[in-house]
């Protein structure tokens, strides 16, 4: 079975979290059968048209402009329709409005189905423009995928497609993380040292990291912050303002890395304030690691991973008391850190392997060439 798997960005350009869950999506169904293929934009496709990410090919068209967080190109269209031609069903990653264009434009006809992973919030002034072009795409799909049973409970978009919706959660196969070398790990405890708090994430608007800043001051709690992005130089600067000194910025690092500070934290970290803010990659890493969380209470996944009181804390979303407590109280409790991230473990084991997602994906796609079979044959 061939998949096309199609969103706006892939690695090496960007490494967030919907493009990990393609990439462990890709990589868990290789083995039942499934050979994937990416369709993505990219600002330098004109040098390198085609890569391979293991055995997933990715199709790579020039990005020409990008408005809105929203990449486009002049000459995706074309490309599309070839890339369509050589698979048996489609898989667009929402959002991204300009992927809704190519499938009406390019007229498919081919099963599709739609991982649903964020509403769209930051740019909802735009809506009303967008909305009818939004209907008539997902009009069109075979299945729609939330990643939670929360998100598909609170979106005001899936509440009209709930007749389409099978939820799958997002899945982590940890063989693919690289095991960190001893001195790997010397280093990151010398630089970092231990006990700390730990965020790993694309700095964006709706992380919440202006609001983990402002719990900081005033704090005991120490916080290493991985990762560069659009904010990164104005929490910096407020970092500075508030003559913050329990905070380390380390950018962005290499997987090996990343591993080292996750078995080296006291917790993860994860106060994203609004709903652009799915899941949680991290958090699902984090409780992989046996590591206790904190997340903000925003009605999406990351309270479908992190159960208040079991696995971690969950705190209302935008205030820094509340998560200076958080943090201040997993410092200070060395039996609750320790229960909370062996609870959290378990309930990766139990729903978030990666080999439950893509089980339960290959069973998703079966039945919708299945019932496209029928109809057809009808």
């Amino acid at each position: 079975m061939r998949i096309l798997h199609v969103f706006k960005t892939y690695y090496p350009d960007s490494l967030g979290g919907v493009e990990q869950v393609i990439r462990q999506l890709g990589t868990a169904t290789e083995s039942m059968g499934i050979h994937n293929r990416i369709f993505t934009l990219s600002p330098g496709a004109r040098l390198v048209p085609r890569m391979q990410d293991g055995p997933t090919e990715i199709i790579r068209v020039q990005t020409h402009v990008d408005v809105a967080s929203t990449p486009m190109s002049f000459s995706a269209l074309p490309a599309f329709r070839r890339a369509v031609k050589d698979v048996d069903l489609v898989q667009y990653h929402y959002p991204w409005p300009f992927g809704d264009l190519l499938h009406l434009a390019g007229r498919v006809k081919k099963p599709a189905v739609l991982t649903y992973h964020s509403d769209i919030v930051r740019q909802r002034l735009l809506m009303p423009f967008y909305r009818p072009v939004m209907r008539r795409f997902f009009a069109q799909l075979d299945a729609i995928v939330p990643t939670s049973p929360n998100y598909l409970q609170s979106s005001e978009v899936l509440r009209d497609y709930r007749d389409k919706a099978t939820v799958i959660p997002i899945g982590l196969d940890e063989g693919c993380y690289p095991q960190p070398r001893a001195d790997r790990l010397r280093y990151w405890a010398q630089e970092v040292g231990g006990d700390f708090m730990l965020f790993v994430g694309v700095l964006r608007y709706y992380k919440g990291l202006h609001i983990l800043l402002d719990a900081c001051a005033n704090s005991s709690s120490r916080v290493v912050i991985v990762g560069a992005g659009p904010v990164e130089v104005s929490l910096k600067e407020q970092a500075e303002a508030l003559g913050l000194k329990n905070v380390k910025f380390v950018g962005a690092v290499p997987d090996e890395d990343k591993v080292a500070l996750l078995k080296l934290c006291r917790a993860v970290v994860f106060p994203s304030h609004l709903r652009s803010e799915a899941f949680g990659v991290t958090l699902l890493e984090g409780a992989m690691y046996g590591k206790p969380l904190i997340s903000s209470e925003i009605g999406t996944g990351s309270s479908y991973v992190n159960i208040d009181g079991v696995t971690g804390i969950v705190v209302p979303p935008s205030d820094p008391s509340a998560l200076r407590a958080a943090m201040r109280r997993l410092q200070d409790d060395d039996g609750l850190a320790q229960d909370m991230g062996r609870r959290a473990r378990e309930r990766f084991t139990r729903l978030f392997t990666a080999q439950q997602m893509a089980e339960a994906y290959v069973r998703l796609y079966e039945q919708v060439l299945n019932r496209k079979t029928i109809r057809q044959a009808a």
